[in-house]
């Protein structure tokens, strides 16, 4: 199947006792047994459960993988990937990084005796100059949050591999979606996404995925989430499954607003600098182009003015854009990483990878070009 197949046939099939065309939402705990022992697949909704299962066999077919899992959050998505690490174990991973992937590494798995490398992934060299003995997971972001850098995969896959092929590639694929980029095709082991966001799709609901080809990688992610138990409910399962069979027309729109908006504020007196992987001056452009089949609805750029309160000005006054943490759903949100997605990250840290105070994050949704243009125009205009 094509993409825009999958995303509504992809690994699914009809309800087998009534034909229902959706997967029905299982909302239950447990599976009679007909013996010790002897279910139908089924025992406790822990460890598998019809919805999500027909969420995760979706997950797995739009990502080109052959196992998909649905978790309760996209943290613990990334939770269950550390998980698979031991104490002493070392990780290689992007400078610039979500604010709440950041404080996991730093906060949590540092505690517990994991070592992390921020490292600019501009270069492929500066990765496998951080490769030891004891290096065990390359952790990428691609395009980052919030800056929009872009990691070359394939590049990076396969000289981690070269150097040592029992070193995992995972990829927060979160912003690009696979309808743009597909990393398991590219080298990768794991694809991570906060479901929350594009997957989902309408900002209804909170949730992770972890995508895999390989069964071992997949027996041991599994048993994870299952003695861990960070699952995604039948119901969220359903809003995500919903929201998947619409990803390609609602990311066709993204990606153009996007682009029109990047374009916008290019060329706006009062902005710096537009961080966009689609603009020509983007320093990662001709990987991204490659790489990726669209640019994505995630726009970043920082004011001329470089005070807090200039952006804090345009953030107050627009109408149409949400000042609202997440991204990804339907309608456009706007976020000031400083003070909101990024707080959790040391000034020192935020300031030295250029997440600054007139930094502002957009998400650009689905409605009017026009209108979107002009609401900013006029908030810029304050």
């Amino acid at each position: 199947m094509k993409f825009n197949t999958k995303t509504i046939h992809g690994g699914q099939e009809h309800e087998k006792a009534t034909g229902a065309v959706m997967p029905p939402i299982f909302q239950t705990s447990t599976y009679a047994q007909s013996s010790p022992g002897v279910h139908k697949g089924y025992e406790y909704s822990r460890g598998a459960n019809p919805t999500r299962t027909a969420l995760e066999n979706s997950l797995a077919a739009i990502e080109n993988g052959t196992h998909g899992f649905a978790f309760s959050s996209g943290l613990s998505a990334i939770d269950c990937v550390l998980r698979l690490l031991k104490p002493g174990d070392e990780v290689i991973t992007g400078d610039d990084l979500y604010g709440g992937s950041y404080r996991m590494f730093t906060k949590l798995f540092e505690k517990y005796g994991l070592k992390f490398h921020f490292v600019n992934m501009d270069l492929v060299t500066n990765i496998t100059q951080k490769i030891n003995k004891n290096t065990k997971l390359v952790w990428l972001e691609t395009p980052t949050n919030p800056l929009m850098k872009i990691a070359d995969i394939q590049a990076i896959s396969t000289a981690v591999k070269n150097n040592n092929s029992s070193i995992l590639v995972a990829v927060d694929n979160t912003f690009a979606t696979p309808y743009i980029q597909q990393p398991l095709d590219l080298g990768a082991d794991i694809v991570m996404h906060s479901a929350t966001k594009y997957i989902g799709g309408h900002s209804d609901l909170v949730m992770g995925a972890l995508v895999v080809k390989d069964k071992k990688l997949a027996e041991a992610l599994h048993f994870i989430q299952f003695a861990a138990g960070a699952i995604a409910g039948p119901m969220d399962s359903f809003l995500a499954l919903r929201g998947i069979k619409t990803l390609h027309i609602r990311m066709q729109r993204h990606c153009e607003n996007g682009k029109a908006i990047a374009e916008f504020l290019n060329n706006h007196s009062k902005v710096d600098q537009v961080y966009y992987p689609g603009l020509k001056n983007h320093p990662n452009y001709a990987i991204a182009k490659t790489q990726m089949k669209d640019f994505g609805g995630m726009v970043s750029f920082r004011l001329k003015d470089k005070s807090k309160k200039a952006a804090f000005t345009v953030l107050e006054n627009t109408k149409i854009f949400t000042l609202a943490e997440s991204l990804g759903g339907v309608e456009s949100l706007a976020n000031h990483p400083v003070t909101m997605t990024h707080a959790s990250i040391p000034e020192k840290e935020r300031l030295k990878n250029g997440i600054t105070d007139s930094l502002i994050r957009l998400s650009v949704g689905i409605e009017d070009i026009t209108d979107l243009i002009a609401d900013l125009e006029q908030a810029l205009s304050v």
